[in-house]
């Protein structure tokens, strides 16, 4: 069921993202490798929307499903909706949202900015060092990644560079505002403790930048909706309206 769910959401958002988005940004691309690393980084976005999307609709789902137990308490097709699905359901949101979060977006990023380390085409040889000569079997030059696989690796190092400078920098935070041998150490309590921080500080920045541009967007909406429609003339003095078109009129006969 989860499986399904998600496989939706997946195809939902795919047609989402392929509406909206620009018609170079994925398909006239004429290097191979450049659309091969585009499609896949499509790929991790409509991964990363339709979690986005399912965590939405979670609250709703959780809420209909009880209604419907509630409801059709007897009935043998809705008794799937219970609260081990719900419970998964929650466990797989989460666990894909860090992944998302900490993971995919960033490597999607990396990954389409990257081209490869400096001699990672060449075969052979230490990296940014050409080796005319193919290497041969049993000597200890292996052949470079070429392609896809160079800009895996060098997205790879860049990202696990990035987590390093950005745990460095929690940590050192900790212990600065800590000031003690446990805040130190609390590092080792990464997946129990930083995860679902990070997660939560993300969620509230969502929540206020979501409260601060809300006024803005329906301030904006009611300002385009003023322009496009017509308003009605239910107030208007017709008399007044007929009395100057005579004005008007008289005024354009003493003229010719």
């Amino acid at each position: 069921i989860c499986t399904l769910l998600f496989a939706s959401l997946y195809i939902l958002c795919h047609f989402v993202i392929t509406h909206f988005k620009k018609h170079t940004d994925f398909a006239a691309v004429h290097d191979d490798e450049d659309a091969a690393v585009n499609r896949i980084a499509l790929g991790l976005c409509t991964f990363t929307l339709a979690v986005a999307l399912g965590a939405v609709l979670l609250l709703p789902f959780s809420i209909i499903s009880n209604e419907v137990l509630l409801s059709f308490p007897q009935n043998y097709y809705v008794q799937w909706l219970n609260g081990s699905l719900i419970h998964g359901l929650w466990n797989l949101v989460f666990l894909f949202s860090n992944l998302s979060l900490v993971f995919l977006m960033p490597f999607a990023y990396f990954f389409t900015e990257s081209e490869g380390f400096a001699g990672s085409k060449k075969v052979g040889g230490p990296v940014g060092v050409p080796c005319p000569v193919p290497p041969t079997p049993g000597s200890s030059l292996t052949p470079l990644p070429q392609g896809i696989m160079a800009r895996v690796y060098e997205t790879s190092v860049v990202l696990l560079l990035l987590t390093l400078l950005v745990l460095g920098m929690v940590w050192v935070a900790s212990a600065i505002v800590g000031n003690n041998a446990a805040s130190r150490q609390s590092l080792h309590d990464l997946w129990e403790y930083y995860l679902p921080y990070l997660y939560s500080c993300i969620s509230l920045f969502g929540v206020l930048l979501l409260l601060l541009c809300t006024p803005f967007g329906l301030s904006t909406m009611f300002t385009v909706t003023g322009k496009l429609l017509v308003k009605p003339r239910l107030l208007e003095d017709l008399d007044e309206q007929l009395s100057c078109t005579r004005l008007e009129e008289a005024s354009v006969s003493r003229r010719i």
